[in-house]
């Protein structure tokens, strides 16, 4: 073996053992979170910091279940995640599709002004969202929220969908249309499908920002039975500061998992969902 080769596998090997390490170490809060919510009251309370449950129980996870209103914020959130998906996809695939398809008069106008909107922080518009939540009657409704995190989440859809639609080459649109194929038809049965993949990351992103959104859920919504899962999470911890920190661990655990299974099961497409989209902007 040549000296190149010995060289280029040595390198590797370092390589490969740097990231290990790296991903350990990020690896130690969820390990030492994961230890918490296992740990009786005195473990959690402990100043030593081990990864190993200190008095192993599962009552934190029993607690959090039966004597916390924790499944009723998990269907808030569901509830509010798949609506903002819903809405957010069929305003977002519609669009995407006509900005990369069709030249039309204020089409770059509405491009710019979509990039504009989204440089500006969310908290901006709390107050006259608040104004106009009261008048329609919409605090405390899963609607008026799904209506916000749809149109947040939008700006950030259509850019990343009409990217990956620019890369479709034109010339399948063509052919299908000379089949007699209608506007609707070929979006539904020829764009769509080969639009899957950035469709499914998109879509997942849009539910992550629903899932881990704090600011608006608990501005709009004011009492504990429509509290959202981070709603819910900051009032464990607040209510008791000093001593529900295993609760606290043990309903963290539980909010991160539908989002790791989810990202388990789509992680073939998040590759080709994400960097297609940035191909052509």
């Amino acid at each position: 073996m040549s000296k190149k080769k010995i060289k280029q596998r040595a390198g590797l090997a370092v390589l490969n053992l740097v990231f290990i390490i790296l991903c350990f170490v990020g690896l130690v809060p969820i390990l030492y979170a994961l230890s918490l919510s296992l740990s009786s009251s005195a473990g959690a309370l402990s100043s030593r910091l081990s990864l190993l449950p200190e008095g192993f129980t599962l009552d934190n996870y029993r607690n959090i279940l039966v004597e916390e209103p924790f499944l009723q914020w998990l269907w808030n959130s569901i509830v509010l995640a798949v609506g903002t998906v819903l809405v957010a996809m069929v305003c977002s695939v519609t669009s995407a599709y006509a900005f990369s398809r069709f030249r039309f008069k204020g089409r770059m106008q509405a491009l710019r002004g979509l990039l504009i909107l989204n440089a500006f922080p969310q908290i901006l518009t709390m107050f006259a969202i608040f104004r106009l939540f009261k008048t329609l009657h919409l605090l405390n409704s899963r609607w008026g929220l799904i209506l916000i995190y749809a149109g947040s989440m939008c700006i950030f859809s259509i850019q990343n969908l009409k990217g990956y639609f620019d890369t479709i080459p034109v010339e399948i649109e063509e052919a299908s249309k000379l089949d007699g194929a209608t506007e609707f038809q070929l979006l539904w049965k020829i764009i769509l499908p080969l639009a899957k993949p950035a469709i499914i990351v998109t879509s997942v992103m849009v539910l992550i920002f629903v899932w881990n959104e704090y600011l608006f859920a608990t501005t709009f919504m004011l009492n504990e039975t429509t509290y959202t899962l981070a709603g819910g999470l900051y009032q464990l911890q607040a209510n008791d500061y000093s001593r529900s920190w295993g609760l606290f661990t043990a309903a963290s655990i539980l909010v991160s998992l539908p989002i790791l299974i989810i990202f388990f099961i789509i992680q073939k497409h998040m590759v080709s969902g994400l960097t297609a989209g940035g191909v052509k902007g």
